[in-house]
């Protein structure tokens, strides 16, 4: 009987479920595109361009409400997820400059370097990035937010292509630093063209108004291109190097 007895308490407790130990993580925030565009670009051109006349607001305070919004939006995506985005502080960085070189009243030569310098520099370390162990090619396009890296690793080991895609990864880079070298080029021509009248003016905001207006068209655009391009050549080459299928290797979530 005890025996009896022990063998269905056995069975009852293997059949509950097993009781959860771990709690889910709570998952990351997705940024929002139309927040991002409002903040970054709309209501600061807004400010710029209607605001800077010496009956509202004036050149200095439109000015500085102007790049409060692109600066909070920044400190609030860090606050948000307790981490530094290397992109979200290079735009502060770029705010910050934009306020500085303004209220400092310098050329607008200088606002043509700066513009042209920040992804000038991303380029640059994307390059030297290619020949350290992680590089900046995982951050954008081969992490495990868009593909099953593990997944994709093993496929690789499988078939013993790991060499021929650590070749498609150099290459991607090499897409990727050509990406941000075009929108160096584009954001100084913009600039130079845009930029004419002395900082501190309502004239010079106005400016510079319609030259972030123009920064999502001009330069984002042909920059997403490449970007496509370089992630299609990616997908394409794990394909033909693991004999996976797109469905199989992209990251939906699933604990496959």
């Amino acid at each position: 009987m005890t025996d009896n007895n022990a063998e269905k308490s056995s069975t009852m407790l293997a059949d509950k479920p097993p009781l959860e130990t771990t709690n889910p993580q709570p998952k990351q925030k997705k940024e929002s595109f139309f927040a991002n565009l409002l903040m970054n670009i709309v209501i600061p051109t807004l400010i710029l361009t209607k605001l800077s006349d010496a009956e509202y607001l004036g050149p200095t305070w439109a000015l500085i409400i102007a790049l409060a919004f692109p600066l909070s939006y920044g400190l609030r995506d860090f606050v948000a997820n307790k981490k530094i985005n290397v992109f979200s502080a290079l735009g502060i960085v770029s705010v910050l400059l934009t306020g500085g070189l303004s209220l400092l009243q310098l050329d607008p030569e200088y606002f043509a370097i700066k513009e042209a310098a920040i992804p000038g520099i991303l380029g640059i370390v994307t390059l030297i990035s290619i020949k350290t162990r992680y590089p900046l090619v995982k951050v954008f396009i081969y992490n495990d937010k868009v593909l099953k890296i593990q997944k994709v690793d093993s496929a690789l080991e499988q078939h013993q292509t790991k060499k021929h895609f650590e070749r498609t990864l150099s290459n991607a880079s090499l897409m990727i630093a050509a990406s941000f070298f075009l929108s160096s080029i584009l954001n100084y021509v913009l600039a130079k063209i845009i930029l004419v009248s002395q900082p501190g003016t309502a004239e010079f905001n106005a400016e510079l108004g319609k030259m972030t207006a123009l920064s999502y068209p001009v330069i984002a655009l042909p920059m997403l291109i490449i970007m496509m391009g370089t992630l299609f050549y990616v997908f394409r080459s794990i394909r033909l190097l693991t004999h996976l299928t797109l469905e199989d290797v992209i990251n939906d979530g699933s604990n496959e």
